[in-house]
């Protein structure tokens, strides 16, 4: 699947729908945690506002990302993006922190809960957008092989379940009566938004380091280099890394030095056009080497050392 710079382009306008989820879902449940008191609905309403300001931080990222390379970027800009994850799991982790905070407030001073049934309702109401949004974000991160698209899609589903689990706890309080249950919840809340955080810290930093490709992916570079080898035609220092949606291959490939360079350059040709074919946005860099030759051994480190006069 290839994928052109007008849809990475068309890809602001799901960061402009996280946009309108958030606000919705911000009005929803500040409403339901102002009717009921509930510091597990507050714990919610927080969240939204983190998935506001990183849809925000993603539309900005998308814009940058979708420019073309020019003199200054010549790899491109799509390595803008791991910098709206890393902010959103940044924030999301800040949240957590603030919900501990008001949680263990809340553990040492209970607080009946009012008008339960009708801010279950509300929060049910934002945990349905949420969901439906991510999901649509979801598919379009794996279509266009979008970090920031699937940063955004998996918090929103860590909201939606931070919005069934506070909806739960509110339902045992009103059975029960056990008020310390909703900032227990809160906590519990608190915690997984910090797990969550973290997984999407780390991708980001993966990225950041220049990360090779996932080993599926590696594995059918192999492949496709496997299938142009003949009896006198190897390959070596083979590199991989990945930037936003941005792939990097470099190869060398070694041919018998008889061949004349139109032969090599036909071998070099096929093999790219198979791997655009097999991965999507992908830039790939071929060097040429006779096979007979001393010297073609010696570039296989990432640095090469300088030949002695």
């Amino acid at each position: 699947m290839k994928t052109s710079n007008g849809s990475r382009n068309s890809l602001t306008r799901f960061a402009w729908l996280s946009i309108g989820a958030a606000v919705a879902t911000i009005l929803l449940k500040s409403y339901a945690y102002w009717i009921t008191g509930s510091i597990g609905l507050f714990s919610d309403a927080l969240e939204s506002f983190v998935n506001l300001a990183g849809a925000i931080m993603a539309l900005a990222m998308l814009k940058i990302a979708a420019r073309p390379a020019d003199e200054d970027h010549l790899y491109g800009h799509t390595k803008a993006e791991y910098f709206s994850s890393t902010l959103e799991g940044t924030l999301i982790l800040l949240a957590a922190l603030s919900i501990g905070f008001t949680a263990a407030q809340r553990l040492m001073t209970p607080k009946p809960l009012e008008a339960i049934g009708l801010g279950v309702a509300v929060s049910f109401l934002a945990a349905l957008i949420n969901f439906s949004v991510a999901q649509i974000l979801l598919r379009a991160s794996r279509r266009e092989n979008s970090i920031t698209l699937e940063a955004n899609s998996h918090h929103l589903m860590t909201d939606v379940w931070t919005s069934l689990g506070v909806i739960f706890s509110i339902g045992i309080v009103a059975l029960t009566g056990w008020e310390i249950l909703d900032p227990l919840v809160a906590l519990l809340v608190a915690m997984n938004i910090i797990w969550s955080g973290f997984l999407i810290l780390r991708k980001s930093v993966l990225g950041l380091m220049d990360a090779a490709l996932p080993p599926e992916e590696q594995a059918l570079v192999h492949k496709i280099l496997a299938k142009h080898m003949q009896k006198n035609v190897q390959y070596h220092a083979l590199r991989t890394r990945q930037s936003g949606a941005r792939r990097f291959v470099s190869v060398h490939v070694l041919v018998p030095g008889y061949w004349t360079v139109q032969r090599g350059h036909q071998l070099l040709e096929r093999i790219e056009a198979d791997m655009r074919e097999a991965l999507p946005f992908v830039t790939i860099l071929t060097h040429l080497e006779p096979l007979n030759d001393p010297t073609s051994w010696e570039d296989v480190n990432l640095d090469r050392e300088g030949r002695k006069k």
